[in-house]
């Protein structure tokens, strides 16, 4: 087996990769930066949407692997101090995974240009100097036009990130959908558009028809691109999706729980 490890620029999580790979050496296993099997990610989710965008081109192959060294992430599954049982799991790999649908964004240009990105939790579209305005297609068919600060296209497993910021609901991973949620849209006598989250499911897709050539702020994930002349964005699910290694997977509902209302210790007393 094959193993790359990224780690964030903290001193603890550091340590943790120096003390993985000791771990790690004494086992039938490698560390391989460039063509893994596993890729285990030392930080937060952060750090796993780095190493996503990183090892993109191989999602077809590679597993990934998240120890958090801070607070429970949504794609963290192991603590700092369950090294040795993490090694363990990774000697009696038995290729077993979970898989997350990932955000197509095709953006085409007014010089008929196009570029494709795959995002895990979100893409975001704004106008950088005005109010945005859009035309927004599903499918084929006018949906509305919109007026306001931008727009969020999220995964489910985005759900309970920047969308849920922006008053989009939280979606279970294993529901194969995308979710569409306004930012900061104009809705008065002269404007209107739905004014609440809109999920759409696999076999259909979000287009965008951007109304003016201004520069936009086009976002993927924690990447952020200053774009001109943008002419149309397709968002749809991807046909790639990410793979966790399911050693040990947590609970999503209990993860929701630990992050936004009680951590489960607490929660177990109150109960």
């Amino acid at each position: 087996m094959k193993i790359a490890i990224v780690a964030n620029g903290q001193e603890k999580s550091k340590k943790i990769e120096k003390e993985l790979k000791v771990l790690i050496a004494d086992t039938n296993a490698e560390i391989e930066m460039n063509s893994p099997d596993i890729v285990i990610t030392v930080g937060g989710d952060g750090t796993l949407l780095s190493a996503f965008h990183q090892y993109a081109h191989l999602l077809d192959k590679v597993r990934f692997v998240g120890i958090h060294t801070g607070h429970l992430g949504f794609y963290t599954d192991w603590r700092d101090y369950e090294l040795a049982a993490l090694v363990e799991s990774l000697s009696k790999d038995q290729g077993n995974s979970v898989s997350y649908p990932l955000l197509e964004v095709h953006v085409t240009y007014g010089n008929n240009q196009q570029k494709k990105y795959l995002a895990l939790n979100e893409s975001t579209i704004r106008n950088v100097n005005r109010t945005m305005v859009t035309d927004i297609f599903i499918k084929e068919e006018l949906f509305e036009v919109f007026r306001g600060d931008g727009l969020s296209i999220a995964t489910p497993t985005g759900s309970t990130a920047y969308n849920k910021s922006v008053g989009g609901a939280v979606l279970h991973p294993r529901i194969n959908a995308l979710q569409l949620t306004e930012i900061a849209s104009l809705n008065n006598r002269v404007y209107r558009t739905l004014g609440s989250p809109v999920v759409i499911p696999s076999d259909e897709w979000i287009q965008l028809k951007l109304s003016e050539h201004g520069e936009y702020l086009l976002t993927i994930d924690q990447l952020n691109f200053k774009e001109q002349n943008i002419k149309k964005i397709v968002y749809k699910i991807a046909k790639e999706r990410i793979h966790f290694a399911s050693y040990r997977h947590t609970h999503f509902w209990l993860r929701v729980r630990d992050a936004f209302i009680c951590d489960s210790k607490v929660g177990e007393a109150l109960e």
